[in-house]
This record gives structure tokens, sequence and C-alpha cells, in this order.
């Protein structure tokens, strides 16, 4: 039986579905500060559907455009965390990746460039934000981050209840 989407994985599980060795997702952990699983009492880690997002994006960036670790990183820095999920999902999805500028041939006419943008252009334009608003967001995102850290938790209690009873 396949677990749904929005089920959390083990490392095998996920190490399975994103085609690495589960050593190369603990080394992605102590590479990229970024990926953070949940982890229960024993240290056994959980995978969220976001995690994943996030690891399939590093695996494009790693396996398929072919940047360095140090890359990577440059690009967490510049473009942030949602950048390389929405790249993830994007994989998931199965459209089109590529990142890189691509060379222009003479011989070849030349191909119209789709930009990996987040959001709607109205939201972009939107970013510009006074430091009050970008504390309040701050603020909140902060908020939120610890919300979802609770629901994370108690969706692993239930489940271990579940387990538990079945």
């Amino acid at each position: 039986m396949a677990k749904s989407a929005e089920a959390f994985r083990t490392i095998s599980e996920a190490a399975e579905e994103l085609d690495v060795p589960q050593h190369v997702l603990r080394h992605w952990e102590e590479v990229f500060g970024q990926v953070r699983p949940m982890r229960r009492a024993g240290g056994r880690r959980y995978y969220r559907p976001l995690d994943l997002d996030l690891l399939r994006g590093i695996r494009v960036l790693l396996y398929e455009q072919r940047y360095t670790t140090k890359g990577v990183q440059k690009i967490f820095k510049d473009e942030g965390v949602k950048y390389i999920s929405e790249l993830g999902r994007r994989a998931a999805a199965g459209e089109p990746t590529d990142i890189r500028p691509r060379l222009e041939d003479d011989s070849d006419p030349p191909a119209k460039q789709e930009t990996l943008e987040l959001g709607e252009p109205e939201a972009q334009k939107a970013a510009c934000l006074t430091p009050e608003m970008r504390r309040s967001l701050t603020a909140l995102l902060t908020r939120l981050e610890g919300v979802q850290d609770a629901l994370d938790q108690a969706s692993l209690a239930l489940e271990a209840i579940e387990t538990e009873n079945e």
C-alpha cells in the first residue's frame, strides 16, 4: 500500500523516492542547514512533503544542473529556500527545471527562456516593503513555523497512537 502525498516519509522512503542513498540525505542535512527533517525521540528522521520538495530541488541542482555544493549554497543564499522547493515541485510534476542560461548557438534560432519565478508579477512588485512591514511579516512567519512544528508533532503522536491501536 502506497503512502499518500501528505504522509511523512522515513529516511529510507525518502531516499528511495529521490533515488539517492540514505547517506546522501544525511550529508545534505549537514551541508545545507536549510534541510531539517523532523526527528522523534530516538533521532529517527521524518521528512514532510515540503522537505521532499526541497530535497528534490537540491537533487535537480546537483545532479541535473551539475551545480557544485558551493553553487547550491549560493543559490540558497541568493534565491532562498522557496525557490529551491519550487524547483523540486516542478521536477516532481515533470515540468522543465532548467535554470542555467542557455548559450545561443548561431545555427539555432534564439529560444524563448522561461525564468523560474515565484508568485505573480503583482506580488513581485509588492515586494517593496517598509522595514516595519518586514518585521511584522518576520514575526508572523516565526509564529507560523512554530504552529507548523506543533502540528507536525501532533501528527506524529497521532500516527504513533494509531500504530499502537492496530
